[in-house]
C-alpha cells in the first residue's frame, strides 16, 4: 500500500472518515422503517421470518419467542443469503421478510444493514428488541 492509499493524517484509509456508533446507527436506520412488538407479531403471523440473534446465555435467563429461527449473529448472513451454501430451509428467496431481533434493538439494526447489503430488501428490526417484545406482553417460551 502506498502513503497516497493510506491518505494523510487524519483521513481514512478508503476516503470516508470513521463515524461513532451512535452516527452509524442513525445512518443505517434511515434506509428502512423499524417496526415495534406488535407490528412484529403481525409480520409472523402473515408468513415473515423471525430471526433471534441474542447469544445463548440471553435466550435461557429470558426465553424465546415462538416459532424464530434462533441464528447466531456471526452465522447471519451465511444462513439468510438465499443463494448461500449454508443457507436455512427458511431462507428461499431475496424477497423474505424478516425480522431481526435482538436483545434491546441495537445489533439487530446493524445486521438488517448487512443483511439489505445481500439483497434481504424486506429486511427490519425489532425496535427495542426481544425487551420490548416481553415488555408488551407477547408470548414468550421458557
Amino acid at each position: 500500500m502506498s502513503v497516497e492509499d493510506r491518505g494523510g493524517p487524519g483521513e481514512h484509509p478508503g476516503g470516508e472518515p470513521p463515524v461513532g456508533i451512535d452516527a452509524l446507527l442513525d445512518r443505517v436506520r434511515a434506509g428502512y422503517e423499524r417496526i415495534g412488538p406488535g407490528e412484529t407479531a403481525a409480520a409472523a403471523a402473515e408468513g415473515a421470518l423471525l430471526v433471534d440473534i441474542r447469544y445463548a446465555a440471553l435466550r435461557e435467563k429470558d426465553g424465546l419467542i415462538p416459532g424464530a429461527l434462533v441464528v447466531e449473529r456471526n452465522e447471519l448472513e451465511w444462513r439468510l443469503d438465499p443463494q448461500g451454501s449454508h443457507r436455512a430451509p427458511q431462507a428461499v428467496s431475496h424477497d423474505l421478510r424478516v425480522v431481526v431481533i435482538c436483545n434491546e434493538g441495537y445489533a439487530s439494526s446493524l445486521a438488517v444493514a448487512s443483511l439489505r447489503r445481500l439483497g434481504l430488501h424486506r429486511a427490519t428490526d425489532l425496535a427495542g428488541g426481544f425487551q420490548a417484545w416481553r415488555a408488551a406482553g407477547l408470548p414468550v417460551i421458557l
